[in-house]
Protein backbone atom coordinates (compact mmCIF):
# COMPACT_ATOMS: atom_id res chain seq x y z
CA UNK A 1 0.00 0.00 0.00
CA UNK A 2 2.88 2.44 0.93
CA UNK A 3 3.69 2.44 -3.04
CA UNK A 4 0.44 4.33 -3.65
CA UNK A 5 1.67 7.34 -1.74
CA UNK A 6 4.87 7.57 -2.85
CA UNK A 7 4.22 8.47 -6.24
CA UNK A 8 2.54 11.58 -8.41
CA UNK A 9 0.14 10.22 -11.33
CA UNK A 10 0.75 12.88 -14.27
CA UNK A 11 0.02 11.89 -18.06
CA UNK A 12 -2.24 9.14 -16.89
CA UNK A 13 0.62 7.16 -15.14
CA UNK A 14 2.44 6.96 -12.10
CA UNK A 15 5.38 8.97 -11.75
CA UNK A 16 8.21 8.32 -9.17
CA UNK A 17 9.23 11.39 -6.98
CA UNK A 18 12.50 12.88 -7.09
CA UNK A 19 14.80 14.14 -3.67
CA UNK A 20 14.34 16.39 -1.81
CA UNK A 21 12.86 17.58 1.84
CA UNK A 22 10.13 14.47 2.86
CA UNK A 23 7.16 14.15 5.49
CA UNK A 24 6.14 10.95 7.03
CA UNK A 25 3.06 9.67 6.90
CA UNK A 26 1.71 7.35 9.41
CA UNK A 27 -1.71 5.90 11.10
CA UNK A 28 -2.32 8.11 13.64
CA UNK A 29 -4.34 5.48 15.69
CA UNK A 30 -0.97 3.28 16.19
CA UNK A 31 1.92 5.88 14.56
CA UNK A 32 3.08 2.80 12.59
CA UNK A 33 4.65 4.35 9.25
CA UNK A 34 2.79 4.01 6.33
CA UNK A 35 5.02 5.54 3.37
CA UNK A 36 6.58 9.27 2.65
CA UNK A 37 5.39 12.01 0.33
CA UNK A 38 8.17 14.62 -1.47
CA UNK A 39 7.38 18.14 -0.40
CA UNK A 40 9.32 20.61 -2.64
CA UNK A 41 9.27 18.49 -6.21
CA UNK A 42 8.17 21.80 -8.11
CA UNK A 43 9.88 19.67 -11.55
CA UNK A 44 6.96 16.85 -10.90
CA UNK A 45 4.72 20.10 -10.55
CA UNK A 46 5.90 21.67 -13.33
CA UNK A 47 5.11 18.50 -15.31
CA UNK A 48 1.50 18.26 -14.33
CA UNK A 49 0.47 21.40 -15.59
CA UNK A 50 2.48 20.48 -19.05
CA UNK A 51 0.38 17.41 -18.89
CA UNK A 52 -2.60 19.19 -18.50
CA UNK A 53 -2.38 22.08 -20.89
CA UNK A 54 -1.77 19.92 -23.74
CA UNK A 55 -4.61 17.12 -22.80
CA UNK A 56 -6.83 20.30 -22.79
CA UNK A 57 -7.60 21.04 -26.52
CA UNK A 58 -8.56 17.47 -27.61
CA UNK A 59 -10.63 17.16 -24.15
CA UNK A 60 -12.21 20.80 -24.32
CA UNK A 61 -13.46 19.81 -28.02
CA UNK A 62 -15.13 16.40 -26.51
CA UNK A 63 -18.84 16.80 -26.89
CA UNK A 64 -19.95 17.44 -22.97
CA UNK A 65 -22.31 14.02 -23.20
CA UNK A 66 -19.27 12.48 -23.83
CA UNK A 67 -17.31 13.24 -21.63
CA UNK A 68 -19.61 13.02 -18.64
CA UNK A 69 -20.00 8.94 -19.87
CA UNK A 70 -16.56 8.78 -18.33
CA UNK A 71 -18.91 9.89 -15.29
CA UNK A 72 -21.06 7.10 -15.61
CA UNK A 73 -18.10 4.32 -15.94
CA UNK A 74 -16.00 6.00 -12.86
CA UNK A 75 -19.49 5.95 -10.50
CA UNK A 76 -19.62 2.21 -11.12
CA UNK A 77 -15.96 1.61 -10.47
CA UNK A 78 -16.07 3.93 -7.15
CA UNK A 79 -18.98 1.20 -5.83
CA UNK A 80 -16.67 -1.56 -7.03
CA UNK A 81 -13.88 -0.25 -4.81
CA UNK A 82 -16.14 1.52 -2.36
CA UNK A 83 -14.84 -0.63 0.70
CA UNK A 84 -10.90 -0.37 -0.26
CA UNK A 85 -11.14 3.34 -0.41
CA UNK A 86 -12.85 3.40 2.87
CA UNK A 87 -10.16 1.78 4.80
CA UNK A 88 -7.49 3.67 2.76
CA UNK A 89 -8.91 6.47 4.86
CA UNK A 90 -9.44 4.60 8.10
CA UNK A 91 -5.59 3.74 8.13
CA UNK A 92 -4.13 7.08 6.99
CA UNK A 93 -6.69 9.13 8.56
CA UNK A 94 -7.69 7.30 11.45
CA UNK A 95 -11.77 8.01 11.04
CA UNK A 96 -13.81 5.15 12.12
CA UNK A 97 -15.33 3.02 9.11
CA UNK A 98 -18.81 4.62 9.12
CA UNK A 99 -16.80 8.17 8.60
CA UNK A 100 -14.70 6.69 6.07
CA UNK A 101 -17.61 5.29 4.33
CA UNK A 102 -19.52 8.62 4.42
CA UNK A 103 -16.38 9.87 2.91
CA UNK A 104 -16.59 8.03 -0.14
CA UNK A 105 -20.42 8.22 -0.39
CA UNK A 106 -20.07 12.52 -0.67
CA UNK A 107 -17.70 12.09 -3.29
CA UNK A 108 -19.86 9.70 -4.78
CA UNK A 109 -22.73 11.83 -4.48
CA UNK A 110 -20.54 14.53 -6.35
CA UNK A 111 -20.29 12.37 -9.18
CA UNK A 112 -23.64 12.07 -10.26
CA UNK A 113 -23.99 15.34 -10.07
CA UNK A 114 -21.40 16.25 -12.56
CA UNK A 115 -23.48 13.31 -14.93
CA UNK A 116 -25.76 16.52 -15.20
CA UNK A 117 -23.08 18.64 -17.10
CA UNK A 118 -24.92 18.80 -19.94
CA UNK A 119 -27.70 20.53 -18.50
CA UNK A 120 -25.83 22.83 -16.10
CA UNK A 121 -23.66 24.05 -19.07
CA UNK A 122 -26.17 25.38 -20.88
CA UNK A 123 -26.34 28.70 -22.59
CA UNK A 124 -28.96 31.42 -23.47
CA UNK A 125 -29.88 33.09 -26.51
CA UNK A 126 -31.86 36.00 -27.29
CA UNK A 127 -32.89 36.40 -31.38
CA UNK A 128 -33.89 40.04 -32.63
CA UNK A 129 -31.87 41.24 -29.53
CA UNK A 130 -31.87 44.66 -31.73
CA UNK A 131 -32.46 45.79 -35.46
CA UNK A 132 -29.79 47.56 -38.22
CA UNK A 133 -30.61 49.76 -40.55
CA UNK A 134 -27.37 50.18 -42.14
CA UNK A 135 -27.78 47.66 -45.01
CA UNK A 136 -29.90 48.38 -47.76
CA UNK A 137 -31.37 45.06 -47.19
CA UNK A 138 -33.70 44.60 -44.18
CA UNK A 139 -36.52 41.85 -42.94
CA UNK A 140 -40.00 42.51 -42.62
CA UNK A 141 -39.53 44.94 -39.58
CA UNK A 142 -37.61 47.44 -41.82
CA UNK A 143 -33.61 46.23 -41.04
CA UNK A 144 -31.36 43.82 -40.41
CA UNK A 145 -32.16 41.57 -37.61
CA UNK A 146 -29.56 41.02 -34.74
CA UNK A 147 -29.41 37.89 -32.64
CA UNK A 148 -27.21 37.70 -29.57
CA UNK A 149 -26.14 34.05 -27.21
CA UNK A 150 -23.76 33.78 -24.37
CA UNK A 151 -21.89 30.09 -24.41
CA UNK A 152 -20.32 28.66 -21.27
CA UNK A 153 -16.69 27.70 -22.21
CA UNK A 154 -13.99 25.70 -20.24
CA UNK A 155 -11.24 28.27 -18.55
CA UNK A 156 -8.29 25.66 -19.23
CA UNK A 157 -5.88 24.72 -16.27
CA UNK A 158 -7.64 24.32 -13.10
CA UNK A 159 -5.62 23.82 -9.74
CA UNK A 160 -7.44 21.93 -6.52
CA UNK A 161 -5.42 22.26 -2.85
CA UNK A 162 -6.91 19.36 -0.18
CA UNK A 163 -7.26 19.55 3.11
CA UNK A 164 -6.48 15.87 4.90
CA UNK A 165 -10.19 15.84 6.69
CA UNK A 166 -11.39 14.61 3.84
CA UNK A 167 -9.12 12.65 1.40
CA UNK A 168 -11.86 11.27 -0.99
CA UNK A 169 -14.76 13.56 -0.88
CA UNK A 170 -13.24 17.11 -1.18
CA UNK A 171 -11.14 16.66 -4.01
CA UNK A 172 -14.59 15.59 -6.05
CA UNK A 173 -15.75 18.85 -4.82
CA UNK A 174 -13.21 20.11 -7.78
CA UNK A 175 -12.15 18.29 -9.80
CA UNK A 176 -15.12 16.50 -11.39
CA UNK A 177 -17.27 18.97 -12.60
CA UNK A 178 -14.30 21.33 -13.08
CA UNK A 179 -13.31 18.36 -16.35
CA UNK A 180 -16.88 17.39 -16.63
CA UNK A 181 -16.91 21.47 -17.94
CA UNK A 182 -14.30 20.89 -20.51
CA UNK A 183 -11.17 21.77 -18.01
CA UNK A 184 -8.29 19.71 -17.26
CA UNK A 185 -7.01 19.68 -13.31
CA UNK A 186 -3.92 19.06 -11.60
CA UNK A 187 -4.63 18.16 -7.67
CA UNK A 188 -2.15 18.61 -4.90
CA UNK A 189 -3.76 16.41 -2.15
CA UNK A 190 -2.73 16.79 1.80
CA UNK A 191 0.82 15.18 2.33
CA UNK A 192 -0.86 13.85 5.29
CA UNK A 193 -3.40 11.25 3.75
CA UNK A 194 -2.63 11.22 0.56
CA UNK A 195 -2.66 7.47 -0.43
CA UNK A 196 -7.19 7.09 -0.79
CA UNK A 197 -6.55 10.34 -2.92
CA UNK A 198 -4.04 8.99 -5.65
CA UNK A 199 -6.33 5.59 -6.00
CA UNK A 200 -9.06 8.09 -6.25
CA UNK A 201 -7.45 9.67 -9.55
CA UNK A 202 -5.92 5.71 -10.57
CA UNK A 203 -9.31 4.74 -10.28
CA UNK A 204 -10.62 7.53 -12.74
CA UNK A 205 -8.10 6.35 -15.26
CA UNK A 206 -9.22 2.78 -15.16
CA UNK A 207 -12.91 4.33 -16.17
CA UNK A 208 -11.32 5.22 -19.40
CA UNK A 209 -10.29 9.01 -18.49
CA UNK A 210 -7.89 10.44 -21.15
CA UNK A 211 -3.99 11.37 -19.91
CA UNK A 212 -3.62 14.15 -18.86
CA UNK A 213 -6.89 15.27 -18.50
CA UNK A 214 -6.48 15.01 -14.26
CA UNK A 215 -3.16 14.97 -12.72
CA UNK A 216 -2.06 14.78 -9.00
CA UNK A 217 1.06 16.08 -7.72
CA UNK A 218 2.25 15.82 -3.91
CA UNK A 219 3.48 18.54 -2.05
CA UNK A 220 3.90 21.32 0.45
CA UNK A 221 4.12 24.99 0.30
CA UNK A 222 6.82 25.68 -2.09
CA UNK A 223 4.90 22.99 -4.62
CA UNK A 224 1.38 24.98 -3.88
CA UNK A 225 3.20 28.50 -4.53
CA UNK A 226 4.07 27.00 -7.87
CA UNK A 227 1.06 26.13 -8.77
CA UNK A 228 -0.98 28.61 -7.78
CA UNK A 229 0.75 31.48 -9.69
CA UNK A 230 1.73 29.09 -12.99
CA UNK A 231 1.13 31.12 -16.53
CA UNK A 232 -0.78 28.23 -17.35
CA UNK A 233 -2.96 27.90 -14.68
CA UNK A 234 -6.48 29.58 -14.78
CA UNK A 235 -8.14 28.72 -11.23
CA UNK A 236 -7.31 27.74 -8.07
CA UNK A 237 -9.66 25.92 -5.58
CA UNK A 238 -8.83 25.66 -1.96
CA UNK A 239 -10.20 23.90 1.28
CA UNK A 240 -8.29 24.65 4.67
CA UNK A 241 -7.29 26.72 7.13
CA UNK A 242 -8.44 30.76 7.08
CA UNK A 243 -4.52 31.34 7.29
CA UNK A 244 -3.66 28.95 4.40
CA UNK A 245 -6.96 30.09 2.37
CA UNK A 246 -6.14 33.83 2.76
CA UNK A 247 -2.32 33.35 1.33
CA UNK A 248 -3.97 31.70 -1.55
CA UNK A 249 -6.56 33.88 -2.70
CA UNK A 250 -4.12 36.87 -2.19
CA UNK A 251 -1.79 34.74 -4.27
CA UNK A 252 -3.27 33.12 -7.06
CA UNK A 253 -5.69 36.37 -7.60
CA UNK A 254 -2.78 38.66 -7.88
CA UNK A 255 -1.53 36.45 -10.08
CA UNK A 256 -4.25 36.66 -12.56
CA UNK A 257 -6.28 33.59 -11.24
CA UNK A 258 -9.98 33.25 -10.39
CA UNK A 259 -10.06 31.54 -6.88
CA UNK A 260 -12.18 29.89 -4.54
CA UNK A 261 -10.89 29.44 -1.06
CA UNK A 262 -13.29 27.30 1.75
CA UNK A 263 -11.46 28.50 5.30
CA UNK A 264 -11.66 27.76 8.76
CA UNK A 265 -14.98 27.98 11.16
CA UNK A 266 -16.05 28.72 14.76
CA UNK A 267 -20.07 26.78 14.38
CA UNK A 268 -22.62 27.85 17.17
CA UNK A 269 -25.55 25.29 17.74
CA UNK A 270 -28.50 26.82 19.92
CA UNK A 271 -30.62 25.00 21.69
CA UNK A 272 -33.82 27.15 22.92
CA UNK A 273 -35.61 25.75 26.30
CA UNK A 274 -38.72 23.83 23.56
CA UNK A 275 -36.10 21.69 21.64
CA UNK A 276 -36.71 17.49 21.32
CA UNK A 277 -34.18 17.01 23.93
CA UNK A 278 -33.20 13.78 22.45
CA UNK A 279 -32.78 15.13 18.99
CA UNK A 280 -30.88 18.37 20.61
CA UNK A 281 -28.49 15.76 22.15
CA UNK A 282 -28.17 13.73 19.88
CA UNK A 283 -27.01 16.14 17.63
CA UNK A 284 -25.19 18.26 19.78
CA UNK A 285 -22.88 14.94 20.23
CA UNK A 286 -23.32 13.93 16.26
CA UNK A 287 -21.46 17.63 14.73
CA UNK A 288 -19.19 18.43 17.61
CA UNK A 289 -17.24 14.83 18.35
CA UNK A 290 -18.24 12.88 14.75
CA UNK A 291 -14.57 12.64 12.98
CA UNK A 292 -12.95 13.60 15.92
CA UNK A 293 -14.30 17.26 15.67
CA UNK A 294 -12.08 17.62 12.48
CA UNK A 295 -14.47 19.00 10.06
CA UNK A 296 -15.38 22.44 9.07
CA UNK A 297 -18.85 21.86 9.52
CA UNK A 298 -18.23 20.62 13.21
CA UNK A 299 -20.66 21.94 15.70
CA UNK A 300 -17.83 23.94 18.42
CA UNK A 301 -19.86 26.34 20.66
CA UNK A 302 -23.30 25.45 22.27
CA UNK A 303 -25.32 28.20 23.30
CA UNK A 304 -28.08 27.13 25.75
CA UNK A 305 -30.72 29.71 25.70
CA UNK A 306 -32.64 30.50 29.15
CA UNK A 307 -32.45 26.95 31.42
CA UNK A 308 -32.10 24.86 28.48
CA UNK A 309 -28.28 24.32 29.96
CA UNK A 310 -29.78 22.97 33.13
CA UNK A 311 -31.13 19.43 31.62
CA UNK A 312 -28.60 19.80 28.09
CA UNK A 313 -25.01 20.10 29.90
CA UNK A 314 -25.37 17.13 32.21
CA UNK A 315 -27.15 14.91 29.91
CA UNK A 316 -24.19 15.81 27.03
CA UNK A 317 -21.78 14.83 30.11
CA UNK A 318 -23.01 11.60 30.50
CA UNK A 319 -23.16 10.80 27.22
CA UNK A 320 -19.99 12.02 26.25
CA UNK A 321 -18.93 10.07 29.03
CA UNK A 322 -19.90 5.99 27.03
CA UNK A 323 -18.10 6.95 23.47
CA UNK A 324 -15.55 4.57 23.15
CA UNK A 325 -12.27 6.12 21.93
CA UNK A 326 -10.28 3.67 19.70
CA UNK A 327 -8.13 3.00 16.83
CA UNK A 328 -10.79 3.59 13.31
CA UNK A 329 -11.06 0.11 12.53
CA UNK A 330 -11.89 -1.53 15.82
CA UNK A 331 -15.63 -2.17 15.80
CA UNK A 332 -16.62 -1.36 18.80
CA UNK A 333 -15.10 2.27 18.37
CA UNK A 334 -17.39 5.63 18.18
CA UNK A 335 -14.39 8.14 17.74
CA UNK A 336 -11.20 7.45 16.30
CA UNK A 337 -7.55 9.50 16.61
CA UNK A 338 -6.71 12.90 15.65
CA UNK A 339 -4.70 13.05 12.32
CA UNK A 340 -1.42 13.44 13.98
CA UNK A 341 0.78 14.32 16.96
CA UNK A 342 0.77 18.19 16.00
CA UNK A 343 -3.41 18.54 16.15
CA UNK A 344 -3.00 16.36 19.71
CA UNK A 345 -0.83 18.75 21.25
CA UNK A 346 -2.87 22.02 19.62
CA UNK A 347 -5.99 20.40 21.09
CA UNK A 348 -4.31 20.00 24.43
CA UNK A 349 -3.28 23.46 24.37
CA UNK A 350 -6.54 24.90 24.11
CA UNK A 351 -8.07 22.41 26.77
CA UNK A 352 -5.67 23.87 29.12
CA UNK A 353 -6.18 27.46 27.81
CA UNK A 354 -9.61 26.95 28.38
CA UNK A 355 -9.14 25.90 32.20
CA UNK A 356 -6.41 28.61 32.74
CA UNK A 357 -9.50 31.02 31.10
CA UNK A 358 -11.94 30.13 33.97
CA UNK A 359 -14.23 28.25 32.44
CA UNK A 360 -15.75 24.96 33.69
CA UNK A 361 -14.39 21.69 32.66
CA UNK A 362 -17.08 19.44 33.03
CA UNK A 363 -15.77 16.85 30.99
CA UNK A 364 -11.92 16.56 30.64
CA UNK A 365 -10.97 14.39 27.53
CA UNK A 366 -7.24 13.95 28.72
CA UNK A 367 -8.67 11.50 31.30
CA UNK A 368 -10.66 9.23 28.95
CA UNK A 369 -10.43 5.67 28.54
CA UNK A 370 -8.49 5.60 25.15
CA UNK A 371 -5.29 3.88 23.57
CA UNK A 372 -1.92 5.00 25.67
CA UNK A 373 -0.31 4.98 21.67
CA UNK A 374 -1.48 6.80 19.51
CA UNK A 375 -3.07 10.60 19.03
CA UNK A 376 -5.76 10.38 20.66
CA UNK A 377 -7.57 13.06 22.71
CA UNK A 378 -11.10 12.20 24.40
CA UNK A 379 -14.47 14.52 24.44
CA UNK A 380 -14.27 17.27 26.20
CA UNK A 381 -16.53 19.44 27.50
CA UNK A 382 -16.30 22.94 29.05
CA UNK A 383 -19.36 24.78 30.75
CA UNK A 384 -19.97 28.61 31.35
CA UNK A 385 -17.64 29.40 28.94
CA UNK A 386 -17.91 33.54 27.88
CA UNK A 387 -16.81 35.47 24.57
CA UNK A 388 -13.36 36.25 25.89
CA UNK A 389 -11.87 32.91 25.79
CA UNK A 390 -10.19 31.21 23.31
CA UNK A 391 -12.07 28.01 23.43
CA UNK A 392 -14.74 30.17 22.22
CA UNK A 393 -13.32 32.36 19.16
CA UNK A 394 -10.24 30.31 17.87
CA UNK A 395 -10.82 27.23 15.72
CA UNK A 396 -9.58 23.91 17.63
CA UNK A 397 -10.37 21.20 14.95
CA UNK A 398 -10.87 18.94 17.37
CA UNK A 399 -13.47 17.27 20.17
CA UNK A 400 -13.90 20.23 22.26
CA UNK A 401 -17.55 21.51 22.81
CA UNK A 402 -17.41 25.40 24.48
CA UNK A 403 -20.73 25.71 26.53
CA UNK A 404 -22.12 29.05 26.40
CA UNK A 405 -25.50 30.44 28.16
CA UNK A 406 -27.32 33.21 26.91
CA UNK A 407 -31.21 34.45 28.24
CA UNK A 408 -33.04 34.55 24.83
CA UNK A 409 -32.83 33.66 21.36
CA UNK A 410 -31.59 37.60 20.31
CA UNK A 411 -28.60 37.63 22.27
CA UNK A 412 -27.75 33.72 21.81
CA UNK A 413 -28.03 35.37 17.63
CA UNK A 414 -25.94 38.48 18.52
CA UNK A 415 -23.39 35.90 20.16
CA UNK A 416 -23.15 33.85 17.33
CA UNK A 417 -22.81 37.29 14.44
CA UNK A 418 -19.90 38.50 16.68
CA UNK A 419 -17.48 35.44 15.39
CA UNK A 420 -15.39 36.43 12.80
CA UNK A 421 -16.21 33.15 10.47
CA UNK A 422 -19.58 32.47 8.89
CA UNK A 423 -19.77 28.88 7.70
CA UNK A 424 -22.95 27.55 9.87
CA UNK A 425 -24.85 27.51 12.92
CA UNK A 426 -28.03 25.52 14.04
CA UNK A 427 -30.51 26.15 16.10
CA UNK A 428 -32.70 23.29 18.03
CA UNK A 429 -36.74 23.97 19.00
CA UNK A 430 -39.94 23.04 18.16
CA UNK A 431 -40.88 26.90 17.57
CA UNK A 432 -41.03 27.65 13.71
CA UNK A 433 -41.05 31.43 14.77
CA UNK A 434 -37.93 31.16 16.45
CA UNK A 435 -36.92 29.06 13.58
CA UNK A 436 -37.97 31.41 11.28
CA UNK A 437 -35.99 33.93 13.51
CA UNK A 438 -32.88 32.02 13.84
CA UNK A 439 -32.45 31.82 10.11
CA UNK A 440 -33.23 35.30 8.89
CA UNK A 441 -31.01 36.41 11.53
CA UNK A 442 -27.97 34.75 11.78
CA UNK A 443 -24.99 35.92 9.55
CA UNK A 444 -23.84 32.16 8.19
CA UNK A 445 -23.80 30.75 5.00
CA UNK A 446 -25.35 27.40 6.12
CA UNK A 447 -27.91 26.87 8.54
CA UNK A 448 -29.36 23.94 10.62
CA UNK A 449 -32.67 23.79 11.81
CA UNK A 450 -33.09 20.48 14.25
CA UNK A 451 -29.84 19.30 12.36
CA UNK A 452 -26.32 19.04 14.05
CA UNK A 453 -24.70 19.33 10.82
CA UNK A 454 -26.11 21.23 7.81
CA UNK A 455 -24.10 19.49 5.61
CA UNK A 456 -25.37 20.62 1.88
CA UNK A 457 -25.17 17.82 -0.28
CA UNK A 458 -23.59 18.22 -4.24
CA UNK A 459 -26.75 20.24 -6.10
CA UNK A 460 -26.33 23.03 -3.73
CA UNK A 461 -23.25 24.97 -2.97
CA UNK A 462 -20.95 24.95 0.30
CA UNK A 463 -21.60 27.77 1.32
CA UNK A 464 -19.49 29.95 4.16
CA UNK A 465 -19.35 33.30 4.54
CA UNK A 466 -17.20 36.04 6.31
CA UNK A 467 -13.71 34.79 6.78
CA UNK A 468 -15.18 30.87 6.02
CA UNK A 469 -14.76 31.53 2.50
CA UNK A 470 -13.05 33.92 -0.22
CA UNK A 471 -13.88 34.45 -3.30
CA UNK A 472 -17.34 34.94 -4.82
CA UNK A 473 -18.25 31.42 -6.27
CA UNK A 474 -18.34 28.63 -4.18
CA UNK A 475 -17.61 24.62 -4.13
CA UNK A 476 -20.19 22.58 -5.58
CA UNK A 477 -23.97 23.12 -6.93
CA UNK A 478 -24.72 25.65 -9.86
CA UNK A 479 -21.78 27.71 -8.42
CA UNK A 480 -19.13 25.13 -9.23
CA UNK A 481 -20.28 25.39 -12.98
CA UNK A 482 -19.78 29.13 -12.96
CA UNK A 483 -16.92 28.82 -11.41
CA UNK A 484 -15.02 26.25 -14.02
CA UNK A 485 -16.52 28.11 -16.87
CA UNK A 486 -16.81 31.42 -18.35
CA UNK A 487 -19.20 33.01 -20.67
CA UNK A 488 -18.37 33.68 -24.50
CA UNK A 489 -21.13 36.08 -26.16
CA UNK A 490 -21.90 35.95 -29.81
CA UNK A 491 -23.64 39.40 -31.53
CA UNK A 492 -25.18 37.49 -35.61
CA UNK A 493 -25.93 39.47 -38.27
CA UNK A 494 -27.26 38.31 -41.27
CA UNK A 495 -27.73 39.72 -44.36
Amino acid sequence: MSNLILENFIGGRRVGEAGGEAAVVTNPATGETVGTVRLDDTRAAEAAVAAAREAFPAWAATPVGERCQFFFRYKEILEKNFEELAQMIVREHGKTSPEARGDVRRGIDCIEFACAAPALMMGSSLPQIAVSSSFCRTDDEGGVGIDSSADRVPLGVCVGITPFNFPVMVPMWMWPMAIACGNTFVLKPSEKDPGSTIREVELAHEAGLPAGVLNLVQGGPKVVDHLITHDDVRAVSFVGSTKVAKHIYSTATAAGKRAQCMAGAKNCMIVMPDANREAAIDGMLGSCFGNTGQRCLAGSVLIAVGDAADWLVPALVEKAKEIKVRAGDDPQVDMGPLIDEASKQRVLGFIEAGVEDGADLALDGRAHEMPAQGCFVGPTIFDNVTSAMRICTEEIFGPVLSVMREPTLDAAIAAVNRSQYGNMAVIFTSSGYNARRFKMHTDVGMVGINVGVPAPMAVFPFAGWKDSFFGSLHANGEDSVRFYTEYKITVTRWM
